[in-house]
Order: structure tokens, then C-alpha cells, then sequence
């Protein structure tokens, strides 16, 4: 039988800094804590990561890397089934890199790639989310001009972006443990969508509630 080479240290490190960081913050975690966390040497972390920003850019390249992949699919959105399930992918990404969230303004306010990157980011949920809408509203599942689109789709950005902070401050010890994680990404979902509820054709608005009961039940 022929053994797996074991996983690079460098990947390592990655992954179970990531883990860290979204269990306890990234102000929370120092890099003393993140070396006990893997058995090796301060000085064999420095050699991979100089830096603790090292290791948060790291991380950010990867979620914004694969963020920018999905907010693509934004364009292939035709009704509310497709919206439901882009927006569920979409929260899921943002829960696999929920520190950037819960301590975001924090990690803005101290690196500036991740402030001017983030800038970036915004621009591209909101034309991925116009694109959605305009999709929608060009395969008749909703009625919406252009001004309110505008707004609508603001409004569902400023929800995509915070809401795991407001579920944080709703229950700050436990809010953000993986035991919550489909109640958190169930919620914000719905309430990303109920911001197009009122341009909604009937029938469109009517399957929104039938997928908000079952996943509701399950």
C-alpha cells in the first residue's frame, strides 16, 4: 500500500489558521498560539508566514479567488430556485471565511490590501446581484425599473456583507460555532431574498415560501 505524502506544511499552517480565526477572531489568535496549535517551531511559521498579515492575506487570496468565481454565476440566474441556490452558495463561502466578516472593519482598519481589495469585492456583489435581478426580471419572475433595482440590490449587498456580524451581536458565544451554521446561512438567505419579495411575480413569490417551509422543517 502505498502512503500519502504528507501534506506541505505551508498548507498546513493555512488550515488550521483559518480554523483558529474563525473560531476565536483573528485579534484573538496570535501566531505563539497558532505554532503550539500544530506542534512546530515559532521559527518554522516565520519561515512560511514572516508575518501574521502574511497568513490573513493568504487566506484572503484564496476566499477572494473562489468569491469571484461564484459571483459569476450571478449572470445565470433566470428565477427564484436559481437566486435560492446562488445566494445558499454564496453564504456558504462567506461562513468558510467568516472571520473576514466577524472582524471586518478590524482588519480593515489594519491592512490595507484588505481595505482597498474589499472595495472591489463590494462592486462586484453588486454587479453580480444587478445581473441576478436583471436576469430574473428579463425571464418575467419579477418587475422591477431600474432605479429600485439599484436600491434593491444595495440593500441585498449590505445584508450579504453583514449579516453574520448581526448574528454575532444577536449571540456573540455561540452565533458563529459550526453547530449554527445552517440556522446563520438559512436566515441571512432569506432575508437577501425577502428584499425582492414585493417585484416578485405571484407564482415566483409563492415557490419562495414553499423553499422557506422546507428548508425551514428540515
Amino acid at each position: 500500500m502505498v502512503k500519502k505524502a504528507p501534506r506541505r506544511t505551508a498548507e498546513r499552517i493555512l488550515e488550521v489558521t483559518l480554523l483558529l480565526f474563525n473560531r476565536f477572531g483573528e485579534p484573538n489568535v496570535s501566531t505563539t498560539l497558532i505554532s503550539n496549535e500544530l506542534n512546530i517551531s515559532p521559527g518554522n511559521l516565520y519561515y512560511h508566514y514572516p508575518a501574521k498579515d502574511e497568513l490573513i492575506n493568504a487566506l484572503f487570496d484564496r476566499f477572494e479567488h473562489n468569491l469571484n468565481e461564484l459571483l459569476g454565476a450571478g449572470d445565470e440566474v433566470r428565477n427564484i430556485e436559481d437566486a435560492w441556490f446562488f445566494l445558499h452558495t454564496l453564504f456558504e463561502l462567506i461562513w468558510q471565511y467568516r472571520f473576514l466578516y466577524r472582524d471586518l472593519n478590524d482588519l480593515l482598519s489594519k491592512n490595507r490590501r484588505l481595505e482597498t481589495h474589499f472595495q472591489a469585492i463590494l462592486k462586484n456583489k453588486t454587479r453580480a446581484v444587478k445581473a441576478l435581478l436583471d436576469g430574473m426580471r428579463r425571464n418575467g419572475a419579477l418587475q422591477i425599473d431600474s432605479r429600485e433595482m439599484e436600491v434593491t440590490a444595495t440593500s441585498m449587498v449590505v445584508v450579504l456583507t453583514y449579516w453574520l456580524s448581526f448574528e454575532y451581536v444577536r449571540d456573540p458565544r455561540h452565533a458563529l460555532e459550526p453547530s449554527n451554521a445552517q440556522t446563520a446561512l438559512l436566515r441571512g438567505a432569506q432575508h437577501v431574498l425577502n428584499l425582492m419579495t414585493p417585484y416578485l411575480e405571484t407564482g415566483q413569490r409563492a415557490h419562495l415560501l414553499k423553499l422557506s417551509d422546507a428548508y425551514n422543517k428540515e
